[in-house]
């Protein structure tokens, strides 16, 4: 009965983040890059990784600088993973998750709180994603709940051993977000009482 519950609660909770009204960031990337600001627009990205066109300058130049060609960065951006929401839940509420959103979000984070919410931004925007039992970079970008901006400095990839060290692919914003449904991937924590 408790199992029941548990699943019942969890899928319930899955069930809000499905049905909660469509608020979702219009310019998911501010970039910063030296005096130079501009925002580009979902869809910029939506065009890009259904066409591969590039229609937005600040688009150009994450590419430029992502230490990938265009079309790895949008086979990267549209790869799906399955996951399970209750396990991708379990371990972004965890102490490994919370430090895993707070250490992604240190450079990219919500625009207009300045970085007060950001783990709780990422971490929306990621389960909601998961509902469906699968999530992709573009998925988890199109459900960023507000703008997000690109600081100047580092992203934390969290690629060792996929990405070329002392280059663009260990600490440019797209590479993260290439790699960041992997990594949700792999560290989903199963319930070893519900998923028997």
């Amino acid at each position: 009965m408790f199992k029941h519950l548990c699943t019942l609660a969890v899928l319930g909770a899955g069930g809000l983040i499905a049905v909660a009204p469509a608020v979702a960031a219009q310019n998911p990337v501010r970039w910063t890059t030296g005096g130079a600001v501009w925002s580009t627009q979902q869809q910029a990205f939506d065009t890009f990784v259904d066409s591969g066109e590039v229609t937005d300058r600040g688009l150009e130049g994450g590419l430029n600088r992502s230490g990938w060609t265009a079309s790895e960065v949008r086979a990267g951006m549209s790869k799906s993973y399955n996951v399970d929401l209750r396990a991708v839940t379990r371990y972004l509420y965890s102490n490994a998750g919370v430090d895993f959103l707070k250490t992604a979000t240190l450079n990219y984070y919500p625009y207009r709180s300045m970085g007060s919410t950001s783990v709780q931004a990422l971490r929306s925007a990621i389960i909601k994603d998961s509902v469906d039992g699968s999530i992709s970079s573009i998925g988890i970008m199109r459900a960023l709940p507000t703008d997000f901006r690109l600081a100047e400095g580092p992203q934390a990839v969290g690629a060792e051993g996929r990405c070329k060290p002392q280059t663009a692919q260990c600490t440019s914003l797209l590479s993260w977000y290439v790699f960041l449904p992997a990594r949700i991937q792999a560290s989903q924590v199963p319930d070893p009482f519900l998923d028997k």
